[in-house]
Formats: C-alpha cells, sequence, structure tokens
C-alpha cells in the first residue's frame, strides 16, 4: 500500500507540473500545450488510419501516445521474425496516418513555437496545416522538434497530420532499430506537444559539476545578440540559494560559458542521491527575456585504466541490469508508476546500476534514476549492427542534448554487439561538457575502448583471465536470465570474483523483465515470442523470480555469510560493508526471536517473542568488522534468531534468520503431538510384509525391499510408493529381515553395492522411520534417494524449511527459514501465467513437509541438516531439451542438487563454468539419513514431549 501512494503521489506531481505549465502562461518562460496525453494512461484521441494488418483500410480513431497494436490496428513483429519466423519485413511495413486539430492560445503570437515528438516508431513525416514542418525523421527512440510558428493559424483550429512508416526508409536505422532481439512497433508512442518561448530563448544547456564544487555550464543561446546578461542561481534540494553567477553575451555569442564554484556541496552517488537546481536567466538589462532551470548532481566520475572506475574519489563496482522500457499492455509507450515501480524494484534487489538496452528511455525514467539513485549507461541503439554516419549523427546529439544534464548517466554506450559506428565515439563530449567515458557493449573479445572491457557472457574462468589483463572488466551482459537460468545463479561466485579483483568492475544482468506483450490479436495472450523475450527476473507485471531474492542476498552491501549459530554464540557476527559511501553506523539493524508455527496451525508463518534494535557498528565503507546483539538471558529457548537491515532510507537491505533449536528438537515436538501407547502389528505373506500402528498399514516387498503400498484406515489408500530408489550410483537388494523392537516394529532391507541398507521402523504412534546409508565415490549432479507419487493428486504443501522460492546449487540465496505454504501448480518460470513461487522444484534445509492431496494429507521430516526435497518435474530452461535432468522418481530426498546454467550454455561442461558454485557436487564420505513419515493427520496432545533417539 505505501508503495502503490508513493507511486499515485509521483504520478499526481507529474500532472500538476504539465498544468502548470499549460496555464501558467508566461513571457519569460517556455510554455507546453499538449497535443497527445501526457502519457499511455492519460491519452488524447486522434484520427487514424493504417495500410495494412488489423483494422486497416478505413479512417478510424487511436489513443496517442500509443502503439498501434496495442490498439488493435496493424501486425505484430519481434525484431528476429526475418530469421525465426521467416518474415520479409521489405513486404511487412505498415504505414499509420494520424490526424488531430488544435488551437493555440493568441497570447502565443510572436513567439517561436515548436512541435515536439518524444518518440515516434519509425519514419515519421508530420505536415501543419498542408506543409511540411521539415525533413522526415528517422529513428525511433529519440525526441525531435520542428519549429512550426510560420505555420501556425491563430483563432481558428490547425490541422496536424502526421504520417509514420513501422520500418524505415534507411536501412541503417533498420539494421541498428529495427532487426533486433527485442519485440519492434509501429506509431507515436510518446507524448507530442507544443512549446511557445520568447524569441530570444536558451535552447539548451549541458553541465559540468564537478565533486570539489566546480559548476561548468555551456548555455547554448537560439541567437547571438550582444550585452545580455546571463545569469545561473544555484539552489539545494530544500529551495535555499547557494550560489549567484552572472556573466555578459558578445555579439557573436550562441553559446555561453559560466563557471563557478559551491563550498562543500552535498555529492551525488547512487547511495545519496543529493540533487541541485540551477536556474538560468537571459536579460536585458533588468528585464528578465527568458528564464529555465535543470536539475544536477555535484560528482566526479574517472576511468582510471587500469584501476578502477572511481566516483567522488572512490572505487564504485556495478551492481546492474538491463532494462527494456517495456509493460504487457502498452509495449514501449510508458507512465510514470512503471518508471518509479522498476527503479524501486532495482533497488529492492541492492542493485545501483542499469543499463537502458538498447536506446534511450523516456526522460521520466533518468529522472527516477536521479532522485532515487541508480548509476546508468545510456545507449545509443545499434543492435548487432550500426546507424551509418549519415543517420546516426543527428540521432546521437538528440539523445545527448536530451540526457546529458542526469548525474546518473556515468557512461555512454556506442551501440550493442557489434553495433558500433566508430565515427561516433568522438561526437559524445561535442554535446556533453562533462566528457563521459564512451563505451563498446560488445560480444566479442578485444573490443575494450578506452580502458573498459565489456565482453559479453563469458563464463567465471573465462571472467578470471580477462580481469587479470590490463582493463577493466565490465561486462554489460552477463548470466542470461532466459526461464529460471543465470540471474541469480551463478551471480554469487562472479560477484566475489568482481569484489576481489582489482580490475572487476562488476556487471550487468541480463535482463530486468520478460518482454512479454499482451497481443490484441490473440485474445489477451502475452506473448514472448517462444524463447526469445523470457528473459527477466521478473516477469512481464514484474513478478518476482526465485533469482530476485537471491540477487538481493547476493548483492546486499550489508554483507554477513555466518551459517548457522555457533555453540558458544554470544551475539556477536561477523559482517562486511559493502557500501562504497555509507558507513553502516547509517544503517539500523533489528533482531527478532521467533516460534515457528505448528503445522497443522492456522496462524502466522511465526510468533515473534522478543525484539530489539541493536547499536549500528561504526563499519567504514568496504571495511569488515562485527556486530553485536543484545540479546536476553534466555533468548537459546526460542525455535530461531532474525537480524534485519535497514538502509538510511528506511527500506530494508536484507533479513537473515538462524535456527536456534536443532533439527532434531524441532522435530521432536511435530512426531510427539501423536502419543498412543499401543503395539505395531506385523502381518506377511509369502511376498509382502505390513506394519500397522494408529491406522496406518505400511506395506513392503519381500522382493525388492522397496515400499509397495499404503492406507489409512480412517481415508483412502495413498499412492507414495515404489521407494527408496538411489538417484545416482547402484543398490542390488540382497534381503530383507524384521523383528519387534519394544512396542515399535522394525524391518531392515539390505543391498549390495552404493547403498547399504534401509532401516524402516513403525512407532506405535503411526511415525515410520527410515533410515539409509550409501557410499559414493566421485562427482555428481546429484545424490539422494527418490520415491513415486503421482503429481496430479497433489493440491498443496506447507513446510518448515528455507523459502519461499525454491533453489539451485548455484543459487542457494535468497531463501530464509520459517513456515510457507504454496497451493499446487504447473509454473514454469518464464511463461504464463508467471505463477511464482513454483510449486516444483528443489527445496532447502527442509525440517518438516506436508503434502495436501486428494488421497489426504501425509508428513515428512528430518533431524538431520541440510536435506533437500525435490517435488516432481519441472525444469529451468527449455529449449532443445529441459535442462537440467531430474533424478528418478516423483519426490527426492536429496544431499546434492544440480546447478543451473543459462540460455548460453546448458550442456554440462558449460554449467560447470560458471564457477565453483555451478560444479557437480564432490562426495566422498559415506552419507546417512534419517526420514520420518505420517501418513495421516496427527492429532494434538497435551502429553510432555518424549525425546527422540540417538
Amino acid at each position: 500500500m505505501k508503495q502503490f501512494l508513493e507511486i499515485k503521489y509521483f504520478h499526481f506531481a507529474l500532472l500538476l507540473l504539465g498544468t502548470l505549465h499549460l496555464f501558467g502562461q508566461s513571457n519569460t518562460k517556455k510554455e507546453i500545450l499538449y497535443l497527445s496525453g501526457t502519457d499511455v494512461m492519460h491519452t488524447k484521441t486522434w484520427d487514424f488510419w493504417i495500410t495494412a494488418g488489423q483494422k486497416n483500410g478505413f479512417w478510424s480513431t487511436i489513443q496517442v501516445p500509443s502503439h498501434w497494436e496495442q490498439q488493435g490496428f496493424g501486425s505484430y513483429d519481434y525484431g528476429r521474425d526475418n530469421i525465426t519466423n521467416g518474415k520479409n519485413f521489405e513486404f511487412h511495413d505498415e504505414k499509420g496516418f494520424y490526424r488531430y486539430n488544435f488551437e493555440v492560445p493568441s497570447n502565443w503570437q510572436g513567439k517561436d513555437i515548436y512541435i515536439v515528438f518524444e518518440g515516434s516508431m519509425t519514419d515519421t513525416e508530420v505536415k501543419i496545416n498542408g506543409k511540411s514542418a521539415g525533413a522526415i525523421h528517422q529513428g525511433a527512440f529519440y525526441r525531435f522538434k520542428y519549429n512550426i510558428g510560420d505555420k501556425i493559424r491563430f483563432g481558428v483550429q490547425n490541422l496536424l497530420e502526421v504520417k509514420v512508416s513501422k520500418m524505415s526508409a534507411d536501412n541503417s536505422v533498420n539494421n541498428a532499430e529495427r532487426l533486433a532481439d527485442y519485440w519492434i512497433f509501429g506509431g507515436i508512442y510518446r507524448p507530442v506537444y507544443l512549446e511557445a518561448l520568447p524569441k530570444e530563448n536558451i535552447a539548451w544547456t549541458a553541465i559540468d559539476a564537478k565533486a570539489n564544487g566546480s559548476f561548468n555550464i555551456n548555455i547554448h543561446l537560439n541567437r547571438a545578440v550582444a550585452n545580455r546578461s546571463v545569469q545561473a542561481q544555484i539552489f539545494d534540494n530544500k529551495g535555499t540559494l547557494v550560489k549567484t553567477a552572472t556573466i555578459k553575451t558578445l555579439a557573436t555569442d550562441s553559446i555561453v560559458n559560466l563557471q563557478t564554484s559551491v563550498k562543500k556541496p552535498l555529492l551525488w552517488t547512487a547511495e545519496t542521491p543529493n540533487l541541485y537546481t540551477v536556474k538560468i536567466a537571459l536579460k536585458e538589462a533588468d528585464n528578465t527575456i527568458y528564464e529555465t532551470s535543470d536539475k544536477f548532481g555535484f560528482r566526479t566520475i574517472e576511468v582510471k585504466k587500469g584501476d578502477g572506475i572511481y566516483l567522488n574519489g572512490s572505487k564504485i563496482k556495478m551492481k546492474g541490469v538491463n532494462r527494456h522500457v517495456f509493460w504487457p499492455e502498452y509495449g514501449r509507450a510508458t507512465f510514470p508508476e512503471a518508471d518509479l515501480l522498476d527503479v524501486k524494484l532495482m533497488k529492492e534487489m541492492n542493485m545501483n546500476a542499469v543499463r537502458c538496452s538498447h536506446y534511450p528511455p523516456d526522460k521520466n525514467f533518468l529522472r527516477v534514476c536521479d532522485s532515487l539513485g541508480l548509476y546508468v549507461i545510456d545507449e545509443l541503439a545499434g543492435w548487432q549492427k550500426a546507424y551509418s554516419t549519415k543517420s546516426g549523427t543527428s540521432l546521437l546529439k538528440e539523445m545527448v542534448i536530451r540526457d546529458a544534464n542526469h548525474p546518473s548517466i556515468i557512461f555512454w554506450s556506442n551501440g550493442n554487439e557489434g553495433g558500433h559506428n566508430f565515427d561516433f565515439d568522438d561526437d559524445f563530449e561535442k554535446y556533453d561538457l562533462s566528457k563521459r567515458t564512451v563505451i563498446h557493449a560488445h560480444h566479442k573479445p578485444g573490443n575494450a575502448i578506452n580502458g573498459i572491457d565489456c565482453n559479453h557472457y563469458e563464463d567465471y574462468y573465462s571472467s578470471e583471465k580477462i580481469i587479470a589483463d590490463t582493463n577493466l572488466y565490465m561486462p554489460t551482459e552477463f548470466l542470461h536470465a532466459m526461464h529460471d537460468g543465470g540471474a541469480g545463479a551463478g551471480l554469487a561466485d562472479m560477484w566475489e570474483l568482481h569484489w576481489n579483483s582489482k580490475h572487476g568492475a562488476g556487471g550487468f544482468i541480463w535482463d530486468f523483465a520478460d518482454e512479454g506483450i499482451v497481443r490484441t490479436d490473440l485474445k489477451g495472450m502475452i506473448d514472448v515470442n517462444g524463447l526469445n523475450a523470457a528473459d527477466g527476473i521478473v516477469g512481464p507485471h514484474r513478478e518476482k523470480e526465485g533469482s530476485f531474492n537471491a540477487i538481493k542476498e547476493i548483492y546486499s552491501p550489508v554483507r554477513i555469510t555466518l551459517k548457522e549459530l555457533p555453540e558458544n554464540f554470544k551475539g556477536e557476527i561477523p559482517i562486511e560493508n559493502r557500501y562504497h559511501f555509507t558507513n553502516l553506523n547509517q544503517c539500523s539493524f533489528q533482531w527478532e526471536l521467533i516460534n515457528f508455527s505448528k503445522k497443522n496451525s492456522d496462524k502466522a508463518a511465526h510468533s515473534i517473542v522478543n525484539k530489539g534494535m541493536t547499536v549500528s557498528p561504526n563499519i567504514l565503507p568496504t571495511a569488515k568488522g562485527s556486530i553485536k546483539l543484545n540479546l536476553p538471558e534466555d533468548w537459546r529457548s526460542n525455535d530461531a534468531l532474525t537480524l534485519k537491515a535497514i538502509d538510511p532510507y528506511n527500506n530494508e537491505i536484507y533479513r537473515w534468520v538462524w535456527k536456534v533449536k536443532s533439527n532434531k528438537q524441532l522435530v521432536e515436538k511435530l512426531i510427539n503431538e501423536e502419543i498412543v501407547k499401543e503395539k505395531v502389528i506385523f502381518t506377511e505373506t509369502d511376498s509382502l510384509i505390513t506394519l500397522k500402528a494408529n491406522a496406518i498399514n505400511v506395506t513392503f516387498s519381500k522382493k525388492s525391499g522397496k515400499l509397495t503400498a499404503l492406507k489409512n484406515d480412517k481415508g483412502a489408500a495413498i499412492s507414495f510408493k515404489n521407494g527408496p530408489v538411489m538417484v545416482s550410483g547402484n543398490a542390488v537388494f540382497s534381503g530383507l529381515k524384521h523383528f519387534a523392537e519394544g512396542d515399535s516394529y522394525i524391518v531392515e532391507a539390505n543391498y549390495t553395492g552404493d547403498l547399504q541398507n534401509v532401516r524402516w521402523k513403525m512407532n506405535p504412534n503411526g511415525w515410520l522411520e527410515m533410515t539409509y546409508e550409501y557410499s559414493l565415490n566421485g562427482k555428481f549432479s546429484f545424490t539422494g534417494i527418490s520415491f513415486d507419487y503421482p503429481e496430479g493428486l497433489v493440491t498443496g504443501v506447507k513446510w518448515l524449511g528455507k523459502g519461499p522460492y525454491r533453489v539451485w546449487k548455484n543459487r542457494l540465496q535468497g531463501v530464509t527459514l520459517d513456515v510457507y505454504e504454496n497451493r499446487h501448480n504447473d509454473a514454469q518460470t518464464g511463461r504464463a501465467p508467471w505463477s511464482y513461487p513454483e510449486f516444483k522444484g528443489y527445496f532447502s534445509e527442509i525440517v518438516w513437509m506436508e503434502l495436501s492431496t486428494m488421497e489426504g494429507k501425509f508428513t515428512i521430516a528430518s533431524p538431520d541438516n541440510d536435506l533437500f526435497v525435490r517435488l516432481f518435474d519441472f525444469y529451468a530452461i527449455n529449449g532443445v531439451k529441459p535442462h537440467p535432468a531430474l533424478p528418478s522418481g516423483d519426490i527426492s530426498f536429496l544431499d546434492a542438487i544440480p546447478a543451473v546454467g543459462s540460455k548460453m550454455g546448458i550442456s554440462p561442461a558449460n554449467v560447470r563454468s560458471f564457477g565453483p558454485q555451478s560444479d557437480l557436487t564432490e562426495v566422498k564420505s559415506p552419507a546417512k539419513r534419517t526420514i520420518y513419515f505420517y501418513f495421516g493427520t496427527p492429532k494434538k496432545s497435551k502429553d510432555k514431549t518424549e525425546k527422540l533417539p540417538d
């Protein structure tokens, strides 16, 4: 709710700003009149005609801004369809014709009047009252404008006519923007508005504000006039005037450079996004002719070759992600709430950087990055092929003059993966006074530029070699997150490599969100174009995948690696500060002592017994230390201890949970809920042995030693059977023996091979105990045992263990200990219905798990640590074949689970190349484990807890 209110307030503020521009008539400020809506959620109706596809060949109406596909016009195209679907775009172009009538305020007479398009896909021809506004604009992602003052009529309606061609007449524009690995759309998808300015005005500004307080601004005048005063006033974020500077113009001055300084400014970083405002006035004597303003930040970016990326004198490393401008219902037409939501989600993952792939974003996204704090790579389009020098020169200028004053932008990217026109490398600084470093986001070795190698999709071991070279290494794409591969999987190793290496500069995961579009021609189906576009850490509507929380833990600037509380724990926890600018004494820390809810409880997952704040440790950025928790004397009487770190802006950094009670203690309470003082009944046939206790019947085969049948007299037969079966190694049944042990009964199956024996013990209360031991030697994808159970009979699961998401061997992070519950779903990551967390998968550190089925409930529990439970059939990546391979059976109890690869590598060798955590599990010593089963719902008992046998 809080986030929703913040988003609504943010949007209200933007609308208010637009209203002030429209109605706050002024002779000295730019005035804006929107011809379209302000965003895709607030549109205006224009007349429309399209030449092909849906609803073609007649005049209709359309909402602007929007993509015409999302308004039910035209056809859908993915940029790679020419390869994957055999489309020929030369014969699949669509042209849309727009008409709109508008009036211009009478007091605009005598002013310069511009029509501005924030973005139109792709070739755009504009006419005002039948006259051409100027040359056809070619390029889909850039703001462009025309001076139409001589074409406007006052006091009557004016006619705007726009012809938009989905594909460009310039092949280099198509190659750079349209024949790409993303959805391509048509139409006027960003706002269109009129600007009115005095005849003398400021066209644009370029600011360079350094960390030492120096302020340098180029003020581009639309005309050179002598004896004008240009005044700059600098205000802090509280509105306090901190500096004023003035300069006189000469008759030849079309650019005025003004320099001053501010003492001890508050610096801009992603951790401290301090913003200032400069108000600029163009004056004749004491009369203001024109005034404008810009927000900016004081910060110094340095790329020290062979050393690192420095911001304000401190080395920084990128915890970044790639982002498309995209929303399922609207495509690349956007709205302020989406920008704010995306930045907040990135910050929630403890990221500090974003790459705008593969084109400049809407300008509001950059404003949000400025204000909340993200390092931005702003990219000139060029998806594997570059603009020609002729077509791209003007587009580069449009991008840079729009974006240069955003402090969040720290690099310019000249194209992607070979889409670099080297003629452009020196052009950025023509319009960027701060002369940011230009990078090439590439996918082949040997393309480093300006001391930075951005090579894509290198594995862990090749990254080690690159980092040992002289260049800085900052992959602008890595750990490709198609389906449930990559992203958080393999990230821990890669991040440690970058963090601990001098030349490691961090990197940018591919990518943020699944690019799924709501198809108006397919009854609203969300389409990710097969395997092409389901590459996100979150789903199309920002549904969080398992990698989301894993990244949050791995990238946490408060690093705690303590896995379990030591026997002599006295409240002290080792801690590392991985902030670049923030002392941990600026953060806050809250501990809780909790008890987990019981399996048959309808209450919350846990109850808080005690809690408190602890003194925040004084640990400098990148330093190590410890934090001391002042726990009560009886803290060991609780089930678990939690610690939550909170950043200076009151956002949760991460929450850790440690067991206080052992698995054995937690399982004792569960098993002894049911106390029955009767002996186990034993029956035998030629081929079967059956044990019965508390109405539960368990049958074993004399020929295989396996569990073959289950029946609860109070319910239906239970189809859990055919086990245990080893998932790796071999076992040959050699014999069975059985005998009474007190009131319990033992069935012991012996084997030759890797499985030594399986000992079953039926207790009088109906709990069935299975103890097994096996020995393996070598490296394995998974180890343990499996049983069969039909997935179609399962309705839900509840467990005490880590959750709520499933894990992989190389993505064990992001899950915490608690009681969780999940209804059965058939979710596969990256496809409809994007229902997370997934029901099926590997779940870690299970203490107990209860499955609800059509045959009743049954429970498993283990007094041993580090149990993985596998539930049914699933995959991480679906391509030529589902990856990775699964163990046999339906429900598995495992000591080792597989790692997962990414789109760039699913073969066993490729997966292992992701780093040490992605290797197979090496097994040398024997494994012994106990599992308890209860095939029914135990009744509560008031009897005292009885200890389990050692």
